[in-house]
């Protein structure tokens, strides 16, 4: 068995970071890709929603969902909550699995570790159907979260911008301002829109 991670939200100039971790036996895998898994930059939102849903009800998969709030990347630092999230997968899933797989380029400097091993894959989402899954989760969740906050801050458009700084939502800041859930540490370049 082995573990993909990947996260959502990375970017966003609004709301948290989700890091996801999704350990299954290669039996499951199969099954991810026969109900249409892959990554979730390439899946509508409905689908994500169906295929989270899917995906958490299943006994034999085991995963883990960390929230990153937009203070907690204020005080701490993106690269240091990136790394945090990815520890505190892997001691949740270390008991089904010794084997962690990252989506990207780098692991964190979190060091090398004799009781499993993590490694860093380019384009892991897709490649590794586990980390596929692990986007899936990640993205549902912060599609989830944006579509809330949407709701108390309809004129960010959240519920079609996900917080990414989108003309809209940069004109957006402009006009109202930053709500409590924008990240204070993300610096917004001034241009004229």
């Amino acid at each position: 068995m082995i573990c993909g991670i990947d996260e959502a939200g990375r970017g966003c100039l609004c709301g948290s970071m989700f890091v996801a971790g999704l350990v299954c036996d290669e039996s499951k895998s199969l099954w991810l890709k026969e109900i249409g898994v892959k990554d979730s930059k390439k899946i509508s939102k409905k689908k994500r929603f169906q295929l989270a849903e899917l995906i958490l009800e299943e006994k034999q998969i085991k995963s883990c969902i960390i929230k990153k709030t937009s203070h907690d990347i204020d005080q701490r630092g993106l690269s240091c909550c990136l790394k945090e999230s990815i520890e505190e997968i892997i001691a949740t899933l270390l008991p089904f699995t010794k084997r962690f797989y990252l989506d990207g380029n780098t692991i964190f400097g979190i060091p090398k570790n004799e009781r499993y091993i993590l490694e860093a894959i380019i384009k892991g989402d897709d490649k590794i159907i586990q980390i596929s899954a692990a986007s899936v989760l990640a993205k549902a969740s912060k599609d989830n979260e944006m579509l809330e906050l949407d709701e108390k801050y309809p004129e960010y458009d959240f519920r079609n911008n996900s917080g990414y700084g989108t003309l809209k939502h940069l004109q957006s800041i402009e006009i109202f301002g930053q709500t409590p859930f924008h990240r204070k540490s993300f610096m917004i370049k001034k241009s004229s829109f």
